[in-house]
């Protein structure tokens, strides 16, 4: 798994750009194709960081989202990037309010000594 590294996205790029470019070069591949093959990338490194995480549910959640867009797109969805990228920051800050409820201190908040006021 060295490969994702800390780059997961920059990966999804790569893998985006050589199919591009591969139909740029005469492989025959419509944009449709191009879609699915980028949303299945998506997908597989949402699942490979969960995998990674142990409990990356979170990872796999914002893959599916990304996947899901990235084929709407090339079935002929017609939204602008900021569009999308506002539908991928609404979906990432759902999945924070998830993990949110799922994640616990590592120190319970009566173990934290506050300074006391005095009343004067």
């Amino acid at each position: 798994m060295k490969i994702l590294g800390r780059e997961p996205a920059m990966l999804l790029g790569l893998v985006a750009v050589l199919v591009k470019m591969a139909a740029a070069f005469g492989l025959d591949v419509s944009g449709e194709q191009q879609a699915v093959v980028n949303a299945v990338a998506a997908a597989l490194v949402g699942l490979i960081l969960a995998v990674m995480a142990h409990d990356g549910v979170s990872a796999a959640v914002l893959g599916f989202v990304q996947a899901t867009l990235a084929l709407a797109v090339g079935f002929g969805l017609d939204w602008s990037a900021d569009r999308q990228a506002v539908v991928l920051s609404v979906a990432a800050a759902v999945v924070a309010m998830f993990d949110r409820t799922q994640v616990t201190a590592p120190v319970p908040a009566g173990a934290i000594q506050r300074p006391v006021r005095s009343v004067s």
